[in-house]
C-alpha cells in the first residue's frame, strides 16, 4: 500500500528543489533535492514520478505564483496605472526570493518543460498579457508582433531586477525607473 502524501513534504521538496536549482542547475540530482527537503530520495518519487515530472509542476507553480503576486490587489484602473501595478508587484516577487527568479529562468529555456506545461503556464499569465495588450494599444509598439513586446518587456524586467537586488536601497526608484523606460517604449 503507497504512503499517504503530505502536503507539507511536497512543498518542502518543491521549495528544496527550488534552492538546489537556482544554485547547481537543471542537472543537480534528486538525492540533493530530497536531501535538502529532508526526505528520502524514494520519497522524492512517492510526489514525483520522474525528475522530469517534479521540474514541469515546479515550473508550472512558480509561473503561477509569479503571476498571483503581479495580479494581487490590481486596481480597476487605466491600463498605465494597471501595468505599473503589474511591474512593482513582480519587481516585489523577483527580488524577495531570488532563488525562484533563477529557477524559473531555468526551467523557461528547458527541455524537459513541455508543451503542456508551457501552454499552463501561459493560461495563468494571460490577464498580464491582456493588461500589457491594452497598454501598447495606442503606442510605438502597437503594430510590433506581440512576442516582440513581451520579450521587451522581460529584458526590461530582468535588467530592473538585477539592478534592484545589486542596490536594494533604491529598490523603489530602480522599479520607477524601469517602469518609465518601459511605458517609453511600449505606451
Amino acid at each position: 500500500m503507497p504512503r499517504p502524501r503530505s502536503d507539507d513534504k511536497r512543498a518542502a521538496i518543491m521549495d528544496a528543489a527550488t534552492r538546489i536549482i537556482a544554485v547547481q542547475g537543471l542537472g543537480a540530482a534528486t538525492a540533493a533535492i530530497a536531501k535538502e527537503a529532508g526526505v528520502s530520495n524514494g520519497s522524492l518519487f512517492t510526489y514525483f514520478d520522474t525528475k522530469a515530472d517534479l521540474l514541469n509542476q515546479l515550473y508550472r507553480e512558480l509561473k503561477g505564483e509569479m503571476a498571483a503576486a503581479a495580479l494581487g490587489g490590481l486596481p480597476a484602473a487605466d491600463p498605465r496605472t494597471q501595468l505599473l501595478h503589474v511591474w512593482s508587484r513582480w519587481m516585489d516577487w523577483a527580488t524577495a526570493d531570488p532563488h525562484k527568479r533563477r529557477t524559473l529562468a531555468q526551467l523557461q529555456v528547458s527541455d524537459e518543460i513541455t508543451a503542456s506545461a508551457h501552454e499552463s503556464a501561459s493560461r495563468t499569465m494571460t490577464d498580464i498579457g491582456e493588461i500589457l495588450e491594452r497598454s501598447r494599444a495606442n503606442g510605438p509598439m502597437r503594430d510590433a508582433p506581440a512576442t516582440l513586446v513581451f520579450t521587451l518587456c522581460n529584458a526590461l524586467a530582468e535588467a530592473t531586477i538585477d539592478y534592484i537586488i545589486g542596490d536594494p536601497d533604491g529598490s523603489e526608484e530602480h522599479k520607477q525607473s524601469g517602469f518609465d523606460a518601459l511605458w517609453r517604449v511600449i505606451g
